[in-house]
């Protein structure tokens, strides 16, 4: 029954902050401790998470605010436990998320990093869907994952150690976690639960046009920061590049029929 460290990193996010703590709460593998990493918040999300009467609930305050990836880093370094995972404050596990993930990663020594099939939750239409309906990549995975990155980071377990060597990249805003996993695939066999272990919540809060404009930028800049990487090893970035060309397309429809409707 090894330590579990889940990793909530939190700026304001005490609208669905109770739920997503309740699902930890309320998981089967009772061996966890949550690094609860508030980042400067100013609104209730520390009385909410001082609410829950738990001991393996460790609360951190950042007296400035930090950015995502900063505040990741630094919140791992307070994680105790054998293997890292990482829950948003307004996403969801099922109870048994953590008990299948620690009994496959205990049984199969080699597996250092371990991920799995999850739902989307549209807050607005209220409708819930699984997210990948054909089978996940599991293996050596930097072809797929270049192909179609589908590894959601709600979903993952990870050996801490990995953490000794790989932080997340701190100058990203938004695409750290895919960065970190693909720089993970070509390391180390990443494995696979097909079966949905999370749930994902879009209530649109978190989409915005600034971010959509941050989010082709940054992966711009990291195709041209790792194309020699992946070309050394015969792996082309070119589906990247190519779904980067269909967003700014998409951007673009949306933008002028933005205009031409008046909105």
């Amino acid at each position: 029954m090894p330590l579990v460290s889940i990793i909530m990193n939190c700026h304001n996010g005490e609208r669905y902050l109770s739920e997503s703590i309740r699902s930890i709460i309320s998981q089967i593998y009772k061996n966890w401790e949550l690094v609860f990493f508030d980042n400067n918040s100013s609104d209730n999300s520390s009385k909410i998470i001082k609410s829950f009467n738990d001991k393996r609930i460790k609360f951190y305050y950042s007296k400035k605010k930090l950015k995502l990836y900063n505040a990741r880093n630094q919140a791992i370094t307070k994680a105790k436990g054998k293997y890292i995972t990482f829950l948003d404050t307004d996403d969801l596990w099922n109870k048994n998320k953590l008990k299948k993930q620690v009994a496959i990663i205990n049984r199969n020594r080699f597996i250092k990093v371990l991920y799995s099939n999850f739902y989307v939750y549209d807050q607005k239409k209220k409708i819930k869907f699984v997210k990948h309906k054909s089978k996940l990549p599991s293996g050596n995975i930097s072809h797929n994952l270049i192909k179609n990155y589908r590894v959601g980071i709600l979903t993952l377990l990870l050996k801490k150690k990995i953490f000794e060597k790989y932080k997340f990249n701190t100058s990203f805003n938004i695409i750290g976690d895919f960065d970190l996993i693909m720089r993970l695939s070509l390391k180390y066999k990443i494995y696979v639960i097909q079966e949905p272990l999370a749930t994902y919540r879009i209530h649109y809060n978190n989409f915005s046009s600034e971010r959509y404009d941050i989010y082709c930028e940054e992966l711009k800049r990291w195709i041209n920061l790792n194309k020699k990487r992946f070309y050394k090893l015969g792996l082309s970035l070119n589906p990247i590049k190519f779904f980067l060309f269909k967003l700014k397309i998409k951007n673009l429809i949306k933008f002028f029929f933005n205009i031409s409707s008046g909105v």
